[in-house]
């Protein structure tokens, strides 16, 4: 493994139950090594980031985030552009992981700071070679901070 944690974390910000659900069984059936983690909204990830609310015991930093944009209480597209305005989170990749399809959309999310954009597959087949994909990558083969 190519990063300086042992064993990374990918933390997942999705309100849908269902889609966390399914993440978690593709993230598990694919084999990558690391930890996965769930967050349910803009807050709660920025919450889990800072060590606040219900994160307040959380020591370890996630390696990468897979962030959904449609979420309540602070949408994906103001989180990515908060985590790549504050310099104690720049260096975390964020993969924005949406069912949009908009080349408008995708190119503003780059310009935010968005590492990669995946649109999310259509059934469980193609989630988990997403996961296995982006496990490969993010996980095993580039370097971490």
């Amino acid at each position: 493994m190519t990063t300086t944690a042992e064993h990374p974390i990918l933390l997942v910000a999705d309100d849908d139950a269902d889609d966390r659900y399914l993440l978690k069984s593709a993230f598990d059936e694919s084999g990558i090594r690391g930890s996965i983690l769930f967050v349910e909204d803009g807050l709660d990830l920025l919450d889990f980031l800072n060590q606040t609310g219900r994160h307040i015991d959380q020591l370890k930093m996630p390696g990468l985030i897979l962030l959904d944009l449609n979420m309540p209480k602070k949408d994906g597209r103001t989180v990515l552009k908060e985590l790549k305005g504050r310099p104690e989170y720049q260096h975390i990749p964020v993969v924005v992981f949406s069912t949009s399809k908009s080349p408008d959309e995708i190119r503003h999310l780059y310009r935010l700071g968005a590492n990669s954009f995946i649109v999310k597959p259509s059934s469980f087949e193609l989630l988990l070679q997403v996961m296995q994909n982006l496990g490969r990558y993010w996980l095993d083969t580039v370097v971490l901070p």
